[in-house]
């Protein structure tokens, strides 16, 4: 789609992340912390994370940030709400596990980290005009 980037006079096109995509990554993410799931936390954060990396690396040179941000509290919440059901926890222990006096800290059970999409830099407007190779042969 055709937008004006702000502040500008140049015109670019903008990719924007579909709805479907967005709704495959949530189905996913649900399919591996359902509330009866018996995974290993180990286990399903790494399937976790090879799954927003990969949709990550493929969304990074669309309009994604906002998308990316949503879907890391999305994320998150699911993570946690699995925690605090399997572990019968109340909000006050999810408190105490993951506040710091810094401020939130990551999810991070069995030595994995949860993945954070938010911090996935996006390229816009790159111009690859010169770097894409012409079919035709040179005369």
């Amino acid at each position: 789609m055709w937008n004006r980037k702000r502040g500008t006079d140049k015109w670019y096109v903008y990719t924007f992340i579909a709805d479907k995509p967005v709704e495959a990554l949530k189905r996913k993410i649900k399919s591996l912390t359902l509330r009866l799931s018996h995974l290993d936390y180990r286990v399903a954060l790494i399937r976790i994370n090879q799954i927003q990396r990969g949709w990550a690396n493929y969304f990074k040179h669309a309009v994604a940030k906002h998308t990316l941000s949503r879907l890391a509290t999305f994320v998150w919440w699911r993570v946690v709400h699995w925690v605090m059901h399997r572990n019968r926890m109340t909000w006050r222990a999810i408190r105490r596990w993951l506040h710091t006096p810094q401020g939130w800290g990551a999810i991070r059970m069995e030595g994995i980290e949860l993945f954070n999409l938010a911090t996935v830099p996006v390229t816009r407007y790159r111009y690859r005009g010169n770097s894409i190779p012409t079919p035709w042969p040179e005369l």
